[in-house]
């Protein structure tokens, strides 16, 4: 799951209502007292992952909403984009040329929620435990280029990295650098339960049900010395089984925001026909949609990989399944990302199931090629499964696959998928910081997210690392052309939609532009009540 001077342009301006419509609602949903907001995603502890509230083992966009509201990093990207600024830190800098040293220092006073002394010490030990413990599916990969974490004195950490990286400000802006207390989180072992604690603009209770979190009540704290303004004295996250249920709860005055995910019906509903005292805001998005493969497995084998790339429309299914809130992606990179490019539509134009069969006579390929395409069903929205009902109709429909779909719970999806169990399956990516290197280096480095056998020497060995060496990111476009380029040739990942964000607030509720981020991170202290 990630900023720079860059997307400004794409950002800026889109923070925007769509529709407004009257009334007044101040007796229901907490009334005076705290603003409730509601959202799908779940946050659960298993056997598997006892501890999903830590910061070494997060790493989910919903987990992250939670961190972001509770926990400090060194730096922070302003709200609408640009560049990193100090946040915990009352100054950070690369000390070099290379961009391969970067310190920064805390700002004085700084404590946790309890009184605590924020040092140096917590730093390190906080950033380093991520490292160590390397925690599977985990957000170790954003900060696998340190080689070296300094200390002097109480306020000042240096990171000695092993590879040039002018984007690692924008890794220590994101949850996985969160900073917590030394004494409270084990340096190799993660921290189990649903507690977290830290030095950010909220302090949390969470509201625990049969080992899933039910509810969190997040209280301005007194402590906070940061960047961030909080508007507002206490905020509660209500967390529901689906996005039916937290409609209910809106139109029944039981929340005041309705946030991740609204089904695509529901914005769309609320588009047609406005509801009273409801407001619908359109926020620029960046999260994607895609299908992942096993490469080593022969059933998809790159011809395909290609084929299927050829034959799948994505308008088509961004339309019918999306509606206004998806469109057609045609590269890992988003389009309102600079140094995107169409590199699939530049290679294979127009679905076309002609060309499509013509790949895999070439490649001596029999029809039709057999596989389940897998995907879960509980973690990325409801529209999901019509989703990947209609990626397999279009399959089959050329002749040219029997694709059968088999959705399951994210719980047991994500492992087996990461064990290479699946052929072919679907993935979101909520990006960690909307820069093209979270779009390209987290699926084609080394220890990429999905684990993926896929390797190109060119993208991982030299293209990568010389993205990362530009200080000026416009200057990298042409780098990431070429990248992308690779993947629209050897397919390890098909890219399908790029959707946008909705939030539905009742009247009298202010700051829902800004609360939430264009990477889907929601920015609680960005909500208050207007005086009359």
């Amino acid at each position: 799951m990630n900023r720079k001077t860059l997307v400004l342009p794409a950002v800026v301006g889109l923070l925007a209502p769509v529709l407004a419509a009257c009334g007044s609602t101040d007796s229901g949903a907490g009334g005076k007292g705290a603003i409730v907001v509601g959202t799908t995603d779940q946050v659960v502890a298993s056997k598997e992952n006892p501890a999903p509230l830590d910061p070494a083992v997060a790493y989910d966009a919903g987990v992250w909403n939670v961190l972001r509201q509770t926990v400090q990093t060194l730096t922070t990207v302003p709200n609408g984009g640009g560049e990193p600024v100090p946040e915990a830190a009352r100054s950070c800098t690369f000390t070099d040329t290379a961009n391969e040293s970067y310190r920064c220092t805390l700002r004085a006073g700084l404590t946790f929620a309890d009184g605590t002394p924020v040092t140096a010490e917590d730093v390190k030990h906080s950033i380093q435990r991520v490292i160590d413990i390397d925690a599977d599916s985990g957000p170790v990969g954003l900060l696998a280029n340190i080689d070296m974490i300094e200390t002097k004195g109480e306020d000042q950490v240096i990171f000695h990295l092993n590879t040039p990286d002018a984007t690692f400000p924008y890794k220590l802006a994101t949850p996985a650098a969160g900073i917590v207390p030394k004494a409270d989180y084990p340096a190799k072992t993660a921290r189990a339960g649903f507690q977290v604690d830290g030095s950010g603009p909220y302090t949390m209770k969470p509201e625990v049900e049969n080992g899933r979190v039910a509810k969190i009540a997040f209280e301005k704290n007194p402590s906070y010395k940061g960047e961030l303004k909080v508007l507002n004295d206490k905020v509660e996250m209500d967390l529901f089984p689906d996005a039916e249920a937290m409609g209910k709860a809106l139109d029944e005055d039981k929340i005041h925001l309705m946030t991740r995910a609204m089904s695509p019906e529901q914005a769309q509903d609320m588009l047609v026909e406005p509801k009273e005292g409801i407001d619908l805001t359109e926020l620029p998005g960046l999260a994607i949609s895609y299908l992942g493969f096993n490469t080593k497995d022969p059933v998809v084998d790159k011809p395909v990989r290609q084929a299927m790339a050829q034959i799948i429309d994505r308008g088509q299914i961004a339309g019918k399944v999306y509606g206004t809130t998806a469109e057609p992606l045609y590269s890992l990179i988003p389009s309102s990302i600079a140094g995107h490019t169409n590199a699939f539509f530049n290679k294979y134009g127009e679905p076309s199931t002609a060309k499509a069969a013509a790949i895999l006579r070439a490649a001596g390929i029999d029809t039709p090629v057999k596989f389940t395409l897998h995907y879960t069903n509980d973690h990325y929205g409801p529209a999901t499964a019509a989703e990947f009902k209609a990626i397999q109709q279009q399959l089959n429909k050329s002749g040219l696959f029997d694709v059968s779909v088999q959705g399951k719970e994210w719980s047991k999806y994500r492992p087996e998928q990461k064990r290479g169990d699946y052929a072919a399956y679907g993935m979101g990516w909520f990006p960690d910081f909307p820069d093209p290197d979270n779009y390209t280096a987290p699926f084609l480095d080394a220890n990429n997210f999905l684990n993926s056998p896929y390797r190109s020497r060119e993208a991982e060995k030299v293209l990568i690392p010389q993205s990362r060496r530009e200080a000026d990111r416009t200057a990298a476009s042409a780098t990431y052309e070429k990248l992308q380029d690779i993947v629209a040739t050897d397919v390890p990942v098909l890219p399908i939609w790029q959707g946008k964000q909705y939030v539905a607030s009742r009247d009298g509720i202010a700051g829902v532009e800004r609360s939430v981020s264009a990477t889907s991170e929601l920015q609680l202290w960005e909500l208050n009540r207007p005086s009359a």
